[in-house]
């Protein structure tokens, strides 16, 4: 027998009374009813069997991609916990060996707890007075962790990470009931998945790219210990820090303790412990402000994709819930936009990013209604410190304007209530009207001042005299003749004109436009054929491509596909209990299709176009467009009084865009006329540049019956 003493006689009785614990509470484990009776031991082992459940299926937050319309291009990622999950045969052997000899030597042995971690960490605590050692095994470390990002409150956050006995025996409880579930090869997977290693690395997978810009698979023996080495003190042992002497000392300790285990060879750890740490550090992309300075104007389109994600159902019952899904829900977002045509469209624009007037363009896809392209004259950051004084007369001396730099959503799909659309919306009274029945050639002689007696006296009057005279469909529109439309939409009627205008996705975002809208109101606004309602170039687009589409209304999406985790679509439940999948169009038929047709044909007038069944009356608004885009083109010019802002909406078969000129901070700075040519290049230069290659389709020509 040893000479050398247990313990002093002051100590004897404590370290025995700790190891004594120890074992009576692995015991309390083992037979957890031995304590309990009746209905509370049913009611606490049905809660751990759920609980037990739940970590089996639990599986932590994990990095949104958002892609290229190629599908392998990454635009940037979203995430508040920098994880991509990663199956154990696609990790090193070396990880998998370092984290089991810097946490748990003995994991392949125990059965979720170690007993001899237990009455170990009991003798040490005791001795120190304090807590000096701990007793969690790689199980009850990844149920603490699965606890925690399970937690659906405040209060289970708490639960499953406060520092108490309950907490620990409680975790010691369902590691043993885990084990019993899951294989170690499973629990080492998830553990490694869900640790945190530092320097944002949540999981092996961002571990291994952020400290060394590989994959888990590539991981050396000496890499793999210096990230098993970070999870007992992520700060204290992070090598990024400028002195890397703590960060090597555990390291060279993990590397002894894969010797002592037998993972490397006493020679192997030798060497890799003279090596020092050579980090190749990576900073990955997080949210639309961090996409690459080479697709800048994709910014636009990234934050209308968070917009749009923010109002779907599919990920949420609230703003906070959806958003926090697209950083946690680990998807893979394809966007819809043709770089080919975006790259037209920011091309094409005719005002730079020094204008304080925002010139815009969006393109939408007939038939589906996916966003094809988001441009405007702006450079997407968030630093708006070189930004001018705002020219808002009214906003303060620190106001910024919002040119050359800005994130605000000028385009659409936002909370901007947008810009006054002028005489595009003359086609919503004539599309209304062709759907009740009215034909092409209703005919009025519509005088330079007309006084409507259904809106109280109200007498607007046409921008030329030249405008006077007998008008029908064609010509009216083709001409843009106000009277003319005034007069349409009282005999159909200014409420079902603004519903229509509804049911093509537009809507009402400030006071005086909810207000003329209301049904108290709407059958008075005279006024709304003229366009004095604001609308962005996102519902316009989309508007006039249901128009393209034969009346087929799609909502504006900016995804072709949206995958689950493990590679499903995602999908939503409609009213009825039907799935479909999230990124799919949803259409519906909101005209009929020879209404479309005739209003398509009508809109071939303004253009130049030559429409297949009426005259067009000798002249057009924007009679250059057919020539740019050398193909079949419909559309329709707008500007507001002095050319506020001016507007042009156009579309082929295969395309819908609508481009705008305005300043967003102050309405009333005037464009002016030379410059409403602006929004009519951008959309014939757009249309031609995107169809480029692509075979001339033609307009379907409207019936004899609603041609009258």
């Amino acid at each position: 027998m040893s000479n050398r003493p247990l313990a002093s006689a002051g100590r004897a009785v404590p370290l025995l009374r700790a190891g004594l614990i120890a074992g009576i509470v692995i015991a309390a484990l083992a037979y957890p009813m031995v304590a309990v009776t009746g209905l509370g031991a049913k009611a606490t082992a049905h809660a751990t069997e759920a609980k037990t459940k739940l970590l089996t299926k639990a599986l932590p937050a994990e990095t949104s991609y958002l892609y290229l319309p190629d599908g392998k291009t990454v635009l940037t990622m979203f995430y508040e916990e920098y994880r991509q999950y990663t199956k154990l045969s696609d990790m090193s052997p070396n990880i998998q060996q370092a984290i089991v000899a810097a946490e748990d030597s003995r994991f392949y042995q125990h059965k979720g707890v170690d007993p001899k971690g237990v009455v170990r960490a009991f003798v040490a605590n005791a001795r120190s007075s304090g807590v000096s050692q701990g007793a969690s095994t790689l199980t009850m470390q990844y149920v603490r962790m699965a606890l925690r990002d399970s937690a659906t409150t405040p209060k289970e956050v708490q639960e499953a990470t406060q520092q108490t006995s309950l907490r620990k025996i409680r975790e010691m409880r369902l590691a043993m009931d885990l084990e019993k579930e899951l294989s170690k090869e499973d629990i080492i997977e998830r553990y490694l998945n869900s640790a945190y290693f530092g320097h944002r690395a949540y999981g092996i997978y961002a571990a291994s790219e952020i400290f060394f810009s590989k994959t888990p698979k590539d991981l050396t023996p000496v890499e793999a210990a210096t990230l098993a080495g970070l999870v007992k003190s992520p700060s204290q042992y992070d090598p990024a820090t400028s002195d890397q002497k703590e960060a090597t000392a555990r390291r060279n300790y993990v590397l002894d303790r894969m010797s002592q285990l037998g993972y490397l060879s006493p020679d192997a750890a030798t060497a890799a412990k003279g090596e020092p740490i050579r980090l190749k550090l990576t900073d990955p992309p997080n949210d639309c402000a961090a996409v690459p300075e080479k697709y800048n104007s994709w910014g636009f389109i990234c934050d209308y994709l968070k917009n749009w994600w923010s109002a779907q159902p599919a990920f949420g019952e609230n703003r906070l819930e959806r958003m926090d899904k697209l950083r946690r829900g680990g998807y893979r977002i394809v966007l819809s936009i043709d770089p080919k045509i975006q790259e037209a469209a920011q091309k094409n624009l005719g005002a730079g990013t020094g204008s304080p007037f925002a010139n815009g363009i969006v393109v939408s896809e007939p038939g589906t209604g996916r966003v094809k392209a988001m441009a405007v004259n702006r450079t997407y950051s968030l630093d708006l410190s070189e930004n001018p004084q705002s020219s808002n007369p009214e906003a303060g001396p620190k106001v910024k304007a919002n040119y050359p730099n800005t994130v605000a959503p000028l385009l659409g799909g936002g909370d901007l209530p947008g810009y006054q659309a002028g005489s595009t919306f003359k086609m919503f009274p004539m599309l209304a009207a062709l759907n009740e029945g009215m034909p092409l050639s209703t005919s009025f002689n519509a005088p330079h001042r007309y006084q409507s007696a259904i809106y109280d006296g109200w007498a607007p009057t046409n921008a030329s005299g030249a405008m006077s005279g007998m008008q029908t469909m064609w010509s009216g529109f083709g001409k843009s003749v106000n009277t003319y439309f005034v007069w349409l939409e009282e005999r159909v009627g200014a409420d079902k004109a603004v519903r229509l205008a509804e049911q093509l996705g537009l809507r009402w975002r400030t006071d005086v436009d909810k207000e003329q809208a209301s049904p108290s109101k709407v059958k008075k606004w005279g006024a709304f054929t003229l366009g004095v309602s604001d609308a962005t170039p996102l519902e316009m687009a989309n508007a006039y491509a249901a128009i393209a589409a034969d009346g087929r209304y799609c909502e504006a999406i900016p995804v072709q596909g949206i995958f689950n985790r493990d590679g499903t679509p995602a999908t939503y439940s409609t009213a009825s209990g039907i799935s479909r999948e999230v990124a799919k169009p949803r259409c519906r038929q909101v005209v009929t299709a020879d209404a479309a047709r005739a209003a398509t044909d009508a809109a071939r007038c303004p253009t130049g176009d030559t429409p297949a069944r009426g005259s067009c009356g000798g002249w057009s608004t924007a009679d250059s467009v057919r020539g740019t885009v050398g193909r079949p083109v419909a559309g329709k010019t707008g500007t507001t009084d002095s050319t506020r802002s001016a507007w042009f909406v156009g579309y082929t078969p295969e395309l819908a865009a609508a481009s705008f000129i305005s300043d967003p901070d102050n309405p009333f700075n005037a464009v002016g006329d030379g410059q409403s040519q602006i929004p009519i290049s951008a959309v014939a230069e757009t249309l031609r540049d995107g169809l480029k290659g692509k075979p001339t389709r033609q307009f379907t020509p409207p019936s004899d019956a609603i041609v009258g």
